[in-house]
């Protein structure tokens, strides 16, 4: 009969209550009362489907480094607000469809952070993005040239975190210009956005060009939202040193 059972679990797909219900037949837990045997097996299974779950997440994000808040350095020199970090790891600036612009020199852990609060997201299940922003442009201008342009945007608009980094490097140009507008307008108070820079904040208008665009898209995507600006020496100088 628990062999029975055991090919059921899988045939239907309950692989945490699988391994949990072999476990138990294994180590011949005969001190769990009905009640207690059923809730263990439910409890396995939740947590496998959930664990699935955020793996599915994290791989589809696509994120520039495996990263985590625990690991952020908070020393003094780098001037990051510790209580606003862990704030972040809330996530209610998901829930309340709030942008974050991180800035900072090269080196000095913006892609990072960026990817922390981003795996952090994911473990609660929200679906997440991340992007080198001139490889979405890149991406972008092949989805025109094979006809899958707006199917592309569409899949960016649904994400509940955006994640565009390494803003900046490069000016934009027509093409560029409009698909960052197209991206912000589609996400504005509708979804949240991360965006990292080496450029302060200030210098974001004269990359996007064009004035009328650019004031459309800063005040979409500046206007009450989370700052970080990171300071001090490259993380990755650091490391080397070390």
């Amino acid at each position: 009969m628990n062999d029975q059972t055991l090919q059921q679990m899988k045939q239907l797909r309950l692989y945490g209550m699988h391994r949990a219900f072999t476990t138990t037949l294994e180590a011949n837990h005969l001190a769990y009362t009905n009640d207690e045997l059923v809730a263990y097996l439910l409890q396995s299974e939740w947590d496998d489907k959930h664990n699935r779950k955020i793996e599915r997440l994290t791989k589809a994000a696509k994120f520039r480094y495996k990263a985590s808040v625990e690991e952020i350095s908070f020393e003094s020199s780098r001037m990051i607000d510790k209580n606003l970090l862990i704030r972040f790891t809330s996530c209610e600036f998901i829930k309340n469809k709030e942008n974050i612009l991180i800035t900072g020199s090269t080196g000095v852990g913006k892609s990072f952070i960026a990817s922390a609060i981003g795996y952090q997201a994911c473990s609660l299940g929200y679906k997440v993005k991340y992007y080198n922003i001139n490889k979405l442009f890149a991406k972008l201008k092949l989805a025109k040239a094979d006809g899958s342009y707006m199917k592309e945007i569409d899949r960016i608009e649904k994400q509940d975190l955006l994640i565009l980094d390494d803003f900046g490097l490069q000016e934009l140009d027509t093409n560029k210009r409009q698909a960052f507008m197209e991206i912000i307008e589609d996400r504005h108070g509708k979804r949240a956005t991360i965006i990292a820079s080496q450029l302060p904040i200030m210098g974001w208008h004269q990359i996007i060009g064009e004035q009328t665009i650019a004031d459309a898209i800063l005040d979409r995507l500046v206007h009450a939202a989370h700052r970080v600006e990171l300071k001090g020496e490259s993380m990755r100088k650091k490391r080397k040193k070390q």
